[in-house]
């Protein structure tokens, strides 16, 4: 039995990482004792007695068990590999880099590290309402997959604490790699990799050099079409799944959030009518907690603990979703000239 507590630490103290905490400390085997922010001007200790530094080189000096790896988009690969390097396990945030490569240079010291346990955070695999709509998939009870609609929007590319997220060399990409890499993830979740990708990606609003708004066409190898419209002009956030099923439908509306902006997270499920007039036999279940980050955060220490395969956010998953983020971007010719994109399969 594990008698003593896993040594965590946190490179990125800020919004996510003291969310992050926050489950982190309710495990009783993990425990916080380092973290590390660029806005800590020097080296001290929380009023808890935490150890904080302004650098992870710092950080990792400390004699740490397990790392979480909460930074903007240009530092996750680095601090990954840093972790990785310093024999720690590693938990790190999407998206997890700026660029295909950034994820394949992670996978490469991966390779070499095979005793340690590296997750990706997709949390939204994580909520009630993801989890319950893919095992009603997975059963079989409503058939197979026809087509995908989804919906994922916010009002900016820009967040309070800094621009970062609005310039291509700090975030790599706009809406759709910073939100839109969730619905992504859940697409390929339930229906497989996409082998075909149509799109357009504009920044025709904020003017910024990432994209505002995204919509994609794709299609898997066995011909289901799955539609996607990232957006940063959604002046009421919103997040909304529709699955079309050969004896059915379910649709995921909403998703519980620290901003709670997005409304009441419900998975409506629909049966078939041959009436040809649609179907008035629907059920509603509605979800009013947010358990998915305490899921996550006990699945991946679970696998530390127990050295057992991670079940979700595997360095593969997030190479593939990163490599649909790319197809998606490349595929608008005019903006892959534009911003000079290399093809993620190249």
């Amino acid at each position: 039995m594990q008698k003593t507590k896993l040594k965590v630490g946190i490179a990125g103290y800020g919004i996510v990482g003291k969310r992050r905490r926050i489950f982190i400390d309710q495990h009783p085997s993990l425990q916080v004792v380092a973290v590390c922010d660029q806005n800590f001007e020097k080296s001290g200790a929380l009023p808890d007695g935490t150890k904080f530094f302004s650098h992870y080189k710092e950080l990792l000096k400390e004699p740490l068990d397990v790392l979480f790896v909460c930074v903007p988009n240009y530092m996750a690969a680095d601090i990954t590999i840093a972790g990785l390097e310093s024999n720690l396990h590693v938990f790190c945030e999407k998206p997890p880099g700026r660029t295909v490569g950034d994820v394949q240079r992670v996978i490469n010291i991966e390779k070499q590290k095979p005793h340690l346990q590296l997750k990706y955070g997709f949390n939204h695999r994580y909520h009630d309402s993801v989890r319950d709509a893919l095992n009603l998939i997975k059963s079989g009870e409503f058939g197979e997959i026809i087509n995908m609609r989804g919906i994922y929007g916010k009002s900016t590319v820009v967040p309070f604490n800094g621009g970062w997220r609005s310039e291509r060399k700090y975030a790599g990409g706009g809406i759709l790699l910073d939100q839109g890499i969730h619905l992504l993830d859940l697409m390929q979740l339930f229906c497989g990799e996409f082998t075909e990708v149509q799109s357009y990606v504009s920044n025709s609003f904020w003017k910024h050099d990432v994209e505002d708004n995204v919509y994609a066409l794709m299609k898997d190898k066995r011909g289901r079409i799955a539609t996607i419209h990232s957006s940063a002009t959604q002046w009421q956030h919103r997040f909304s799944l529709d699955i079309a099923l050969g004896k059915g439908f379910i649709v995921l509306s909403g998703i519980l959030s620290g901003s709670k902006s997005y409304g009441e997270e419900s998975l409506l499920i629909g049966r078939r009518d041959d009436s040809g007039n649609g179907t008035m036999r629907e059920e509603t279940i509605r979800y009013i907690e947010d358990n998915s980050w305490k899921h996550e955060i006990n699945e991946f220490t679970k696998a530390v603990l127990e050295k057992e395969e991670i079940q979700n956010g595997k360095s593969e998953e997030a190479l593939s979703v990163m490599k649909l983020v790319y197809r998606i971007y490349t595929a608008d010719c005019h903006w892959k000239n534009q911003f000079q994109i290399e093809d993620p399969d190249k």
